[in-house]
């Protein structure tokens, strides 16, 4: 097995508004350069010595600018090589019909896990539960009759208009309680706020996992002290090429310094991340 960046941003950065662009351009200004050439991607993956990147995509007009759009290009950046490149998509939580959208972004497009970000969506995630969003509860059930995995922002964001008052964690506790079969990742681990409340869903919930992304690795431990013991649960990813992300290689270099045992570096790196985005079912 190879290790897996869980967290990935290749995104049309031609839909960002201006001054969310700004902002990410503070990250590794050379990443563009990929966006219309994902096999120098893969090249860029195999000199940091990493098998498969999970690709994040989202639907974000209100506060990044992402569209629909966003879908239909991940779907076509990962086919180059989809053992390798894990297309994730988004949906609109206000979506009219998700049972169709979720069906059509799967079987069509190949997308493999759904990422709602609340703080850019502007929405609780447990809006179902008193009727503000109704249907969010179809993304939810459809996600899980699927087996499509959902990843959700926690932690907070300085993007300009983000809202962090959606970014608490513990809103997932709803979803969690009410889906038990529905995969649920918690990006970022609720950083730099709700780091408790993050490991402590993942302790109580068999189908929650914490995701340590966008932490500087270097770092990880002031932020999740117990992580080595929380290593059947955690995923790691880099958030590249977000600000003060420069090299995907040097955080997985960072990150295997710190003083975690080898097996539970094995099960964040390499085992966990094919149980939440398994392999392709070989086609007969």
């Amino acid at each position: 097995m190879g290790v897996t960046d869980c967290h990935v941003h290749i995104n049309p950065l031609w839909e960002m508004r201006p001054d969310a662009a700004r902002l990410l351009s503070q990250g590794d200004a050379g990443a563009a350069r990929f966006l219309k050439e994902p096999r120098a991607f893969l090249d860029y993956l195999d000199a940091c010595d990493v098998e498969r990147a999970v690709l994040i995509n989202y639907v974000a007009p209100e506060v990044i600018g992402y569209t629909e759009a966003a879908n239909t290009f991940v779907s076509e950046y990962a086919r180059t090589d989809p053992d390798r490149l894990i297309a994730v998509g988004g949906i609109r939580p206000d979506h009219p019909d998700p049972e169709s959208e979720i069906v059509h972004l799967t079987q069509d497009l190949g997308i493999r896990a759904l990422k709602l970000h609340p703080p850019h969506q502007l929405f609780r995630p447990n809006a179902y539960v008193d009727g503000t969003l109704p249907r969010l509860r179809q993304i939810y059930e459809s996600c899980e009759r699927h087996h499509v995995p959902i990843i959700i922002h926690t932690g907070t964001s300085i993007f300009p208009r983000a809202r962090n008052k959606f970014s608490d964690p513990l809103f997932v506790e709803d979803i969690a309680l009410d889906f038990p079969d529905l995969t649920i990742v918690l990006a970022h681990g609720g950083r730099p706020i709700w780091m408790a409340t993050a490991v402590f869903l993942a302790r109580r919930f068999p189908n929650v996992w914490l995701e340590v992304s966008g932490v500087p690795p270097s770092r990880i431990l002031e932020y999740f002290p117990a992580l080595a013991r929380l290593a059947d649960k955690t995923l790691f990813g880099t958030d590249w090429p977000g600000p003060g992300v420069s090299d995907i290689r040097q955080n997985f270099d960072e990150f295997r310094a710190l003083p975690i045992p080898p097996d539970a570096q094995t099960k964040i790196l390499e085992e966990n991340p094919r149980r939440v985005f398994p392999p392709r079912t070989p086609v007969p």
